[in-house]
């Protein structure tokens, strides 16, 4: 059987008609697997539908809003495609933010329902939700808990109000999706740090994907451990949706642990574990992982930050994976704009992100919006079928991201080798990456902003030699006032998701400032180096 479509034209118009059609390309190959519970390809429309006759007899219509606030399990992917094929816009929210973040999101996003986890890692999620419930959010369903207010309603007796609805106008509705019809809203930060929603179509990301399944070599009956999670496109669009894609089996991993990865790779014969680099790192440093049996693992894609070529060398000798490869993307792309091929060398892998995929014209831009010489820096911009239809409610930052020739501007910093691989080296956004997950100083900034005692703050990404980044923030205090680092610290942690929380703190006077009066981050950053290298010559 083909691993992919053999060209865009032949893929299904939706992702519900690719469950639909993958039902008939893989039978009774393993769709999704967690310890006992397993769905077939075959037997998958039959659960995608019973979400979708529940939401039509909620009276979710095309183009709703739907959330879903969970960590990887199969129930998230079988609400993400029932809610899709009932024509709803899939809202995933990460499942680190606080109620504030996340009810945010809920309200700008207009989602009318909302699957929400009862209990994940010591968190009740309803009741972080429910202290900031915007009124437009008219249910909440409990995914494995009794709910905690009237109207609102657990998994099992929200499923029940399927048999209202009948089958037929379920698979109708899957059916009627189209291409260009919305299929997700992922929110995504930017320089202003207030979260924009990318509106990305169903046929985009499965022309994107059905391109990495291919230059990945996935097959099916492949076993893909998903540890990234489904909230991030990581998770879910090179994750779960690829799976779908490929014929692979989709195997949730709802937080990362080696001991638990190594277990799964071994008892469940894994062959397939993208990630981060920090995921290979923690692999490749654990104590036990000569006694550990690899042995199925074929293929490792990372991305995400810089990365040594040593690494890349370890992950196919000490992980044993034949395959393995970098990417690029970005959400407002659908998450895929280039990719390494695999059998590149280790320095191409880990140096560059690949060259971009059929139908992704990538240019490198001056200031002016000419093309710069090949090994020359300038701005990444993006043209092709899977951007954005642009961000939800927000016409003016829509209008700013593209130019009149149609470039993306990705606000990344980057350049081309003579052979097209595009090479990572700066941000014009000033984001850093935290074990994965993007931080965008402003959004820190603001929300640091809020503590009484602080008058002005920078935050900058700094190195860390286990997370790649983390960071650190800049502090003038209040006249009078009086704050440490590890109060900080604690304070921020009780109110953003921690991987925004800095880890370093420094304080200062004044911030140094350019000719515009706005903080110089570069004259400040130099600062914090000078800082740390006269510590360490002390």
């Amino acid at each position: 059987m083909a691993s992919v479509f053999p060209s865009f034209e032949d893929l299904p118009a939706s992702i519900p008609a690719l469950v639909l059609e993958a039902a008939e390309r893989h039978g009774q190959r393993l769709a999704l697997e967690d310890g006992e519970r397993r769905i077939s390809y075959a037997e998958l429309p039959e659960h995608m539908l019973r979400v979708t006759r529940a939401l039509l007899a909620a009276g979710i219509t095309q183009g709703d809003r739907v959330v879903i606030w969970a960590p990887n399990s199969i129930d998230w992917v079988v609400l993400a495609v029932g809610l899709q094929a009932a024509g709803a816009v899939l809202v995933p929210l990460n499942t680190r933010m606080k109620g504030a973040e996340a009810a945010d999101i809920v309200a700008r996003s207009g989602a009318r329902l909302a699957f929400v986890q009862g209990q994940f890692l010591g968190t009740d999620y309803p009741a972080m939700l429910n202290q900031h419930r915007p009124a437009t959010l008219e249910r909440l369903v409990v995914l494995d808990a009794e709910p905690q207010r009237a109207g609102d309603q657990s998994l099992a007796d929200f499923l029940a109000a399927a048999e209202e609805v009948p089958l037929k106008q379920a698979l109708a509705s899957a059916r009627s999706i189209a291409p260009t019809d919305l299929s997700d809203l992922l929110f995504t930060s930017g320089t202003t740090g207030k979260s924009k929603g990318v509106m990305c179509a169903h046929g985009p990301s499965l022309r994107a994907f059905n391109e990495y399944v291919r230059i990945i070599g996935l097959v099916p009956g492949d076993r893909y451990l998903i540890v990234n999670p489904f909230f991030h496109s990581f998770g879910y669009k090179a994750g779960w949706l690829t799976c779908l894609l490929g014929g692979a089996t989709i195997l949730p991993q709802p937080v990362f642990d080696a001991d638990e990865v190594f277990r799964r790779v071994a008892e469940e014969r894994i062959t397939v574990l993208p990630g981060p680099p920090t995921l290979y790192l923690s692999m490749l440093d654990h104590p036990e992982l000569g006694r550990k049996d690899l042995s199925s693992l074929r293929v490792a894609v990372t991305g995400a930050s810089t990365i040594p070529p040593v690494l890349i060398q370890r992950i196919r000798k000490e992980l044993g994976c034949a395959v393995v490869t970098t990417a690029y993307g970005l959400t407002e792309c659908g998450g895929l704009a280039t990719i390494c091929d695999p059998d590149d060398s280790a320095e191409i892998i880990a140096g560059t992100s690949g060259r971009p995929i059929p139908g992704t014209e990538l240019a490198i831009l001056d200031p002016q919006g000419q093309p710069v010489p090949a090994g020359h820096n300038g701005e990444i911009c993006l043209r092709g079928f899977h951007l954005m239809q642009g961000y939800f409610g927000d016409p003016e930052a829509t209008r700013s991201t593209f130019d009149e020739q149609g470039w993306l501007h990705t606000g990344d910093i980057g350049s081309l080798d003579e052979q097209g691989n595009l090479r990572i080296t700066g941000r014009l956004k000033d984001m850093f990456i935290v074990g994965g997950f993007n931080c965008y100083p402003a959004e820190i900034e603001a929300a640091l902003s809020e503590h009484p005692a602080i008058a002005q703050v920078a935050v900058l990404g700094v190195p860390d030699e286990r997370m790649g980044e983390v960071g650190c923030a800049c502090v003038v205090l209040r006249q009078g006032e009086t704050l440490d680092a590890p109060a900080l610290i604690a304070w921020s942690r009780e109110r953003m998701a921690n991987y925004k929380v800095p880890r370093r703190v420094e304080f200062f006077d004044q911030l140094p400032t350019n000719a515009s009066n706005k903080v110089d981050k570069l004259l400040l950053a130099r600062q914090l180096q000078e800082e740390e290298s006269a510590s360490y010559s002390v």
